[in-house]
């Protein structure tokens, strides 16, 4: 489950949700069970502990609760402050963040005790709110805060903290959101260093655990043995991958002549060793390579072939016919080069296969050839100076980009009359000399829309 889980009056608990709990016991401090998402627990006791040492003591009062407890307790209320007030602090069953025992009321010792009484513990706010600043350093966020009753539907409570991992809430805290507000409105790009031994789609389940967010999609995938640039998208971001994707990529490789393996990589299994003409000349086939041709797909590849993927054809031993696809070499250098390998840098079109253009470089020298290494080093216009490995982000020391700063096109800023008419997807006309696609921002910066060239009108592309 993510720790992200938004539960609200609109997004009730559903009962599949309540399988995926990682819940462990506790007493509380006036020896209570208590039961709490585990890993909150740990993030709260080192919460409770950094807290101690500038003289603030908490403690946990509740945390998970079953329907049956939420029934009672609203019950309660109900009978003790009557329906208006039980309506803007209790939830209904179902659609209580307790319920994911992510959610804990803590107590603060003032004055020598702890308050349990609602109406006492609102007189002590001002004390509560001196803990606040610190939430964010061990994962949680201030659920209910002052001024958002509107989104949130609750009124202010700052003893109702939140687990929500070390990402989501240094954001959140930054951006003055709540829960609701980053479920809504997170997006923005992230350019990795995906490490050797990966795969992309280990990247990308990794990304979406950290940020608590399904929607991530990376711009180019990168085998296990490969490393090097890997262009990550959150949220609303997704909608441009394909843009991202088709960018140029720039590759640096290492080859090794006479050999050749299944997989057109050194991982694979190897079918053909042979020796190496002596009078091979690299630095010529380099020159002459073509700069565009129909190059073959891998049969180690998820490319789809008859609605199957060719990896599923080679692993079941099915012979398939390979597809050929046009690629764009636009530049290719040779860096060094021995008897029998060679090492070189690419920048090469979307689809284009680096094992694949390996093994056509052997052929135009009249041998075996595969790829040994493989690093990414740039990617629309980001380089692996600019990227950030994983333990960054867990680290919470990472840079998230806008879409604005790795789409390379041009940007409006526009007024309200425009802003209405390009959040509701309505053309208008090209009075800015585009000749593609184009992206419109707010006076407050944010993305409205990309817009792409129709005639004389400019039409919705992609609406954000």
């Amino acid at each position: 489950m993510y720790k992200t889980l938004l539960v609200n009056k609109d997004n009730p608990m559903k009962n599949k949700d309540f399988k995926k709990l990682d819940l462990v016991e506790l007493y509380n401090y006036s020896n209570e069970r208590v039961l709490i998402d585990r890993e909150a627990l740990q993030q709260f006791l080192k919460l409770k502990d950094f807290l101690m040492k500038r003289n603030f003591e908490i403690e946990i009062n509740s945390a998970f609760r079953s329907i049956e407890e939420q029934e009672s307790i609203q019950k309660d209320f109900l009978e003790r402050y009557g329906e208006d007030y039980c309506r803007r602090i209790v939830a209904e069953p179902y659609t209580s963040e307790h319920h994911t025992g992510l959610g804990i009321d803590f107590l603060l010792r003032v004055d020598g005790s702890f308050a349990e009484d609602n109406l006492m513990l609102h007189s002590q706010s001002a004390y509560y709110e001196q803990v606040h600043k610190y939430l964010k350093d061990f994962g949680f966020i201030l659920r209910y805060p002052k001024g958002k009753e509107e989104v949130t539907g609750y009124s202010y409570e700052p003893w109702h903290i939140r687990y929500v991992g070390l990402v989501p809430a240094k954001i959140i805290y930054e951006r003055n959101w709540t829960l609701e507000e980053y479920t809504k409105y997170f997006q923005g790009i992230l350019v990795l260093n995906k490490k050797k031994g990966m795969t992309s789609f280990d990247v990308v389940n990794e990304i979406s655990y950290l940020f608590g967010t399904k929607r991530v999609g990376h711009t180019g995938t990168l085998d296990p043995l490969a490393e090097g640039v890997l262009i990550v998208a959150l949220g609303k971001a997704t909608k441009v991958v394909e843009l991202i994707t088709s960018s140029y990529k720039e590759y640096i490789a290492e080859a090794k002549l006479g050999i050749s393996t299944d997989t057109l990589d050194i991982t694979g299994k190897v079918v053909l060793k042979e020796d190496i003409p002596d009078n091979i000349d690299i630095t010529k086939a380099f020159l002459n390579f073509p700069r565009k041709y129909l190059q073959e797909v891998p049969k180690y590849a998820a490319v789809k072939v008859n609605g199957k993927k060719l990896y599923e054809y080679a692993r079941n031993n099915e012979d398939v016919e390979l597809p050929k696809r046009e690629v764009t070499i636009k530049d290719l250098e040779l860096l060094n080069y021995t008897h029998d390998t060679f090492t070189f840098r690419a920048v090469v079109s979307k689809g284009t296969y680096i094992r694949s253009l390996i093994k056509d470089i052997g052929t135009a020298l009249n041998t075996a050839a595969t790829m040994t290494k493989l690093t990414r080093t740039k990617q629309a216009g980001m380089s692996i100076s600019d990227a950030n490995d994983l333990d960054d982000i867990k680290n919470n020391n990472y840079k998230l980009y806008n879409i604005d700063d790795i789409i390379d096109l041009p940007v409006y800023v526009v007024n309200a009359d425009l802003e209405f008419k390009i959040k509701n997807g309505i053309k208008i006309p090209n009075e800015y000399d585009a000749t593609d696609k184009v992206i419109f921002k707010n006076k407050d910066n944010e993305i409205l829309g990309i817009y792409e060239v129709e005639g004389e009108y400019l039409k919705v592309w992609k609406n954000f």
